[in-house]
């Protein structure tokens, strides 16, 4: 197996979380744009806790701590 860049996985998240908020809004009216905008705020959610996570490898896992409150 390939050696795991860490750092590159989370840059990964990271980008794709500047990638959701850049990204424009397409013609929807009604349900269907609050079900998208509601979508794309839980998209930028997880991507930016990914990228934000503290790593680590522990028994040959890589294991992600992600603060669930704020001031962790």
């Amino acid at each position: 197996m390939a050696a795991f860049d860490v750092g590159g996985f989370l840059e990964r998240f990271a980008n794709r979380a500047e990638a959701v908020k850049e990204r424009g809004i397409p013609p929807l009216e009604g349900e269907a744009r609050r079900t998208f905008m509601a979508s794309a705020q839980q998209d930028f959610t997880d991507y930016s806790l990914v990228s934000e996570a503290a790593w680590a490898i522990e028994d040959d896992a890589l294991v992600l701590r992600i603060p669930l409150e704020s001031g962790g």
